[in-house]
């Protein structure tokens, strides 16, 4: 089990080319939105992909996860566990129809009852029936599979566009020479909110911003494109291997 930084790290190391994998039954992965590109190195250097779930430590902590029946990276986090209801509301509060985005609310066996002595949080954390609020925006296949579309708080408005971060940093960590990266949204005077990517270049990589603007415009909607980009040597992460957006934003 790992975060998507943690599985990129661990195909960019060299010494991981020399580990027999042979042995190994079942990648997981969670925390974080696993990028495609990500997996199918993984899948290249270990000959398995990564299955992906969703959950938060509020929900202990699984609430989906991709059945033994899906062999291949889904782009989803996959189903919701036995016993486990989930809806997407919209900002009404009315559950949206199959194919629309609105957030993940869940109720289940593992769902926590409530933040300890925090009435409060409580009283905005669950819906008037019962379901805890997870932030996250979803939306389910026609299959009845979840995908994450990005965390409500860090959803970028673009001339009145949604845009989710999760969208253009899977895109621009398919461009070659990139490690790993993370965008946000910054103020801009045209357009409300413009697109600023952060990105760690791959060990002895030579990419220019130009080259990765190019790159994504040809996988973008032109709203979505990055219209800055700035290379770090890291990105700001949690204990356990998260991405802290939140920081970034008193990067310069």
């Amino acid at each position: 089990m790992g975060v998507n930084t943690l599985y990129a790290g661990l195909v960019a190391h060299p010494k991981s080319q020399e580990v027999d994998w042979s042995n190994l039954k079942l990648a997981g992965g969670g925390g974080s939105a696993v990028i495609g590109a990500v997996s199918d190195k993984w899948l290249a250097m270990t000959g398995t992909f990564i299955r992906e779930g969703y959950g938060l430590s509020e929900t202990s902590p699984i609430l989906t996860f991709n059945p033994a029946s899906v062999q291949q990276f889904s782009g989803t986090t996959g189903l919701p566990l036995p016993s486990t209801d989930i809806k997407l509301l919209d900002d009404d509060g009315n559950e949206v129809g199959l194919g629309e985005s609105g957030e993940i609310v869940a109720k289940g066996p593992q769902v926590m009852s409530g933040y300890w002595e925090k009435p409060e949080a409580n009283a905005t954390a669950f819906t008037p029936d019962g379901y805890f609020r997870t932030g996250d925006i979803g939306v389910f296949t026609p299959e009845g599979f979840l995908k994450i579309v990005d965390r409500k708080k860090d959803m970028i408005i673009v001339s009145g566009f949604k845009v989710f971060p999760n969208e253009i940093e899977a895109v621009a960590t398919a461009c070659p020479g990139v490690m790993e990266c993370a965008c946000i949204g910054v103020p801009d005077e045209k357009t409300g909110e413009a697109v600023k990517l952060f990105i760690v270049k791959a060990q002895g990589a030579t990419l220019s911003e130009a080259e990765v603007v190019a790159f994504c415009r040809k996988e973008l909607t032109g709203y979505k494109v990055p219209k800055l980009v700035r290379f770090v040597d890291a990105l700001p992460k949690s204990t356990v291997g998260k991405i802290l957006r939140r920081e970034l934003r008193d990067v310069k």
